[in-house]
């Protein structure tokens, strides 16, 4: 697991980080959500060590993270950094070698990541000739060809289109299986909302929320209610107990009064007449974020 514990930075006179404490677990996804200028890429950079907190701590598995345990970390920056006119494959193999790998691994595991990333045709190309989606997948399998115990990826997704996007998850859902911890940020909030299992929200430097997206679910959503009737609905709008959020004939979107049942909003639609269906309302991860910043 990796642990971030009160971590605080600054630049100048500047707070960018205040306190910053959140877990990534094993075998799990983490989404990291925030506004431009929210403090994410700063929070990756101090876990990877490129820059320094002036407080707190960072480690992995209960030990501080030196370089040695980084070189077990997989990282895929927001700007590309591969060099555009080395070949795919040779570049990918190479970096593989960059972390300890032997010659013969780090080819194999280069092949079987741009088979899996649809990028196999590609191999033998510098990476200036392939598309910017392509770049991007380039980019994920060099982040993963050494098969790293903590994966941190910023902005994965940028730049693919809608086939390119479920390839990827396809292999960062394979990783995570295997026990790998993955840290992602992105402000695509559907993808987020499909691949993750947990989710970290910072704003202004802060963590305004934290926990698995059901456990958030919870928190932040209300009592909503989603009914759909034989005939119209808009009886509920003169309803006491209820406010009505949504509305369109047959169908209505409500909330619940506190310490009214929903089962008696039910009651009173059947002595009304049919009805088709009646379901609680999810609150979605945007509906979420915004709430949480």
């Amino acid at each position: 697991m990796l642990k971030v514990t009160s971590v605080s930075r600054d630049f100048a006179d500047h707070r960018v980080l205040d306190e910053v404490s959140f877990d990534v677990h094993s075998g799990r996804m983490t989404g990291f959500l925030g506004a431009n200028g929210s403090g994410k890429t700063t929070t990756m950079r101090i876990i990877l060590g490129v820059l320094a907190p002036h407080g707190g701590t960072v480690t992995w598995q209960g030990t501080p993270v030196t370089q040695p345990v980084r070189q077990r970390f997989g990282y895929m920056p927001e700007e590309r950094g591969l060099y555009p006119k080395m070949k795919v494959a040779e570049q990918i193999s190479w970096l593989g070698r960059l972390h300890g790998l032997d010659d013969r691994t780090a080819q194999d595991n280069t092949r079987q990541l741009l088979d899996q990333l649809d990028l196999a045709g590609r191999a033998g190309d510098k990476l200036e000739e392939l598309s910017l989606g392509n770049q991007q997948r380039a980019q994920i399998a060099a982040a993963l060809v050494h098969d790293p115990e903590l994966l941190i990826l910023d902005e994965p997704f940028s730049g693919l289109d809608p086939i390119a996007v479920d390839i990827v998850l396809r292999v960062l859902r394979d990783r995570a299986a295997r026990g790998v911890s993955v840290l992602f940020s992105s402000h695509q909030l559907a993808l987020v909302e499909r691949l993750c299992d947990d989710v970290v929200i910072i704003s202004g430097g802060r963590i305004t929320a934290s926990g698995g997206r059901q456990e958030l679910r919870n928190r932040y959503g209300t009592a909503r209610f989603e009914l759909v009737v034989d005939s119209d609905a808009g009886w509920l709008r003169d309803h006491p107990e209820v406010s009505v959020v949504d509305m369109d004939g047959p169908r209505a979107v409500f909330e619940v009064h506190n310490g009214h049942s929903d089962q008696q909003i039910l009651h009173a639609a059947l002595r009304r007449g049919e009805v088709r269906s009646f379901t609680p309302v999810v609150p979605t991860l945007e509906e979420i974020f915004k709430e949480a910043v």
